[in-house]
């Protein structure tokens, strides 16, 4: 009797999700049996992992991690997020914060600001804030040659004056 259980559960977690794209089907397929949080979990207060995490449920207060972070097409995220790579399919509202790469997939809605070495955005993706997209390297480049330009417009400036 308890594999009847477990075979009636399977279908209906399969149901779930709502007019799934092929691509986010595919997606889910190549990561079955990673770390998942399905549709049906709810949690509030801090997450952190390592590697790899699929959230598909609701989540409320904090997400930390130098690993790859995807939002799935039923999540609903109301969160600070801080990690190293991340795929939005479903809904986040709150500050994002990612040291290598963004994605926003066509159907997602992000709410919030935005800071990213790379920033990749699908057409009929929604995004409502600010975004930042640099590279630390490129932020430092930029800065020193506008104070020497500076220094020197100056000198002749005054000298003209005399």
């Amino acid at each position: 009797m308890s594999s009847g259980g477990e075979d009636f559960n399977r279908p209906a977690y399969g149901d779930q999700p709502k007019a799934p794209t092929n691509e986010y089907k595919k997606f889910m397929a190549e990561h079955s049996g990673k770390d998942v949080l399905s549709s049906d979990v709810e949690i509030k207060g801090t997450i952190k992992f390592q590697k790899e995490l699929l959230i598909d449920g609701k989540v409320e207060g904090e997400i930390n991690s130098d690993g790859v972070l995807t939002v799935g097409e039923n999540a609903d995220i109301r969160a600070e997020i801080k990690t190293k790579s991340i795929t939005i399919y479903g809904k986040v509202q709150g500050n994002v914060t990612v040291s290598e790469r963004c994605e926003l997939k066509s159907k997602c809605t992000l709410q919030g600001d935005l800071k990213a070495a790379r920033l990749i955005i699908e057409e009929g993706a929604t995004f409502i804030g600010k975004s930042e997209v640099s590279s630390g390297m490129s932020v430092k480049a930029a800065t020193k040659p506008e104070v020497v330009r500076h220094e020197e417009s100056a000198k002749p400036a005054f000298a003209a004056r005399a």
